[in-house]
């Protein structure tokens, strides 16, 4: 039974899905009070356990304390409700790269009783457009230097009321951090409900419309006090590192509330490339990364070449799949585990996972505390164990999506069907196969090719494509794009250039063609419809 609500504006409450199409949710081990707004226990509760000159976060050339979080988040959170007007259950969108203005702003939406919608800054106006009209957002965050693609969205919408911008750098010369000066230190947060929506998560899905996972108060911690108490083994003195953008909810775990729940520190990069995940571990001596298997490919090499990073004791790969070369010689150089893992975002985080004491190579492992997994077939029922079938898990967080017709999709019997291909073995272990869809997941990134689809077929040289992943040993995969031209343009370099150019200008431009295949024609059902697996593997 849902709990009560701390919420004024009712929409993301009433935009839950029927209770019928949850699926089953078990709290066992994860008890907490009705009354529960976790930018408090992320940040104020810290400072009360006595964690206040404790480093929390780390970036832009600066070192920031526990309290220093706290009286910044509060001041914010004081400017968003006295000067923007921000009421309990309001959605905030919040735009910025990977920094500590960025968290500070989350922690103090949070505080303040809002939903925030977390976004790349990578993403255009159109795709922020289909954010912003399906969570009904009006006011938005925006890192100043990141201000046009939001301008650009706010004129065309009917919802987005107020952006308000902020100093992503280390100044705080911008309008959010001019009013928040004056503020308080101290601010009564909202009385929001442990079931009161905190956090939409946008997923895109195989479609390109966005879809917004909701989560709850009480599933921020509870990810902190499973996965990351669990298997991670968090402790005060730990650094955090990582390249997932906070935006995604394996980044904004694994890189604020992981370390924020338990008194530890996170380092956080605008640009995560491997060199600079590499300085700035040797730099702050970083205990935990979290990034995708390419990069460590690139740390093993840079290892080679005399880098030290010799302080990381938990290397958690998420994103893709882990290749086993890529395991077995961090272990031969670190003499450390690399954890595989498998989250989603409607999932919030990790659910099933390797250990300490427990992994193995091209193997995802077994269930984080409070998750059962299994193996099923189309009909819902378990699969022979070392039979292929679709991943089915239930535990305590699961899908919620917002006003959505694809929750049915997800949600089955009580289980969340998470759309990968697994294989479950006779002791038990989870083992990766593939997805169910046609997702492109290229070096973390999750991409629709419907979508680049689209921005390919804007292009008036483009009469017909067809998009897929193709294999790619550093990437695990990219994004491949078989393109019919129109007649008269000539199939070269610069046509593909050209391409690649403008589909960067049209959507986020880690989503852009790498590879792209001229063809006479797309093969085809009789019906007209394209078939995409046909195009999968084919020699260009």
């Amino acid at each position: 039974m849902i709990g009560p609500t701390g919420h004024e504006d009712r929409f993301t409450r009433d935009n839950l899905p029927p209770a019928a199409l949850w699926p089953e949710i078990r709290l066992d081990g994860f008890d907490y009070p009705d009354w529960l707004n976790a930018g408090v226990e992320l940040c104020d509760r810290m400072v009360e356990k006595g964690y206040g000159d404790h480093t929390a976060l780390i970036g832009n050339g600066r070192l920031r304390t526990y309290k220093e979080l706290a009286d910044w988040s509060n001041r914010i959170a004081h400017a968003l409700v006295e000067d923007c007007g921000l009421r309990p259950g309001n959605r905030v969108l919040i735009r910025s790269a990977n920094n500590p203005a960025m968290v500070a702003c989350w922690l103090a939406a949070t505080k303040a009783g809002a939903v925030v919608v977390n976004t790349m800054p990578m993403l255009r106006s159109g795709e922020l457009s289909k954010i912003v009209d399906k969570a009904e957002v009006a006011l938005a965050l925006c890192d100043t230097r990141l201000m046009d693609e939001m301008i650009s969205c706010a004129k065309g919408s009917r919802f987005l009321k107020k952006v308000v911008g902020f100093d992503g750098t280390a100044n705080h010369d911008a309008e959010l951090d001019r009013i928040a000066l004056g503020k308080p230190v101290r601010f009564d947060a909202a009385k929001t409900g442990r079931d009161d929506v905190a956090l939409l998560g946008f997923t895109s899905g195989t479609t390109g419309e966005p879809k917004a996972t909701m989560h709850f108060h009480r599933d921020l911690l509870i990810i902190a006090d499973g996965y990351a108490k669990e298997v991670l083994e968090v402790t005060p003195e730990d650094v955090f590192v990582g390249s997932p953008p906070l935006a995604f909810t394996f980044g904004l775990g694994g890189l604020a509330v992981f370390p924020l729940r338990f008194g530890a520190a996170a380092a956080l990069l605008e640009q995560a490339t491997p060199a600079n995940l590499i300085s700035i571990i040797e730099e702050h001596r970083a205990t935990i990364c979290f990034t995708a298997p390419t990069a460590y490919r690139v740390m093993l090499k840079a290892m080679d070449e005399g880098a030290d990073l010799s302080s990381l004791r938990a290397a958690v790969s998420a994103g893709e799949t882990l290749p086993a070369p890529v395991y077995e010689e961090w272990i031969a150089k670190t003499g450390k585990p690399m954890l595989d893992g498998i989250g989603a975002t409607e999932m919030l985080h990790i659910f099933v996972t390797n250990r300490f004491d427990d992994h193995r190579p091209a193997c995802t492992g077994r269930p984080v505390k409070g998750y059962e997994a299994r193996v099923v077939d189309a009909d819902g029922h378990e699969v022979p164990r070392g039979s292929p079938g679709r991943l089915a898990v239930k535990g305590p967080t699961g899908c919620r999506y917002l006003s959505d017709e694809r929750q049915k999709t997800y949600v089955q019997n009580g289980w969340n069907i998470t759309g990968d291909t697994f294989i479950q073995t006779e002791d038990g272990y989870f083992h990766f196969a593939a997805r169910n869809d046609d997702m492109i997941i290229s070096s973390g990134y999750n991409i629709a090719g419907p979508e680049v689809e689209a921005a390919l077929l804007a292009h008036d040289d483009v009469l017909e494509c067809a998009v897929v992943g193709a294999p790619d040993d550093e990437r695990g995969q990219v994004v491949e794009a078989h393109v019919v031209l129109m007649e008269g343009v000539p199939p070269d370099d610069a046509t593909i250039l050209r391409l690649q150019e403008h589909v960067k200008r049209m959507i986020a431009p880690y989503k852009y063609p790498r590879r792209i295949v001229f063809t006479g024609a797309l093969p085809k059902t009789q019906t007209g419809k394209i078939q995409r697996f046909r195009l999968r593997g084919r020699d260009g």
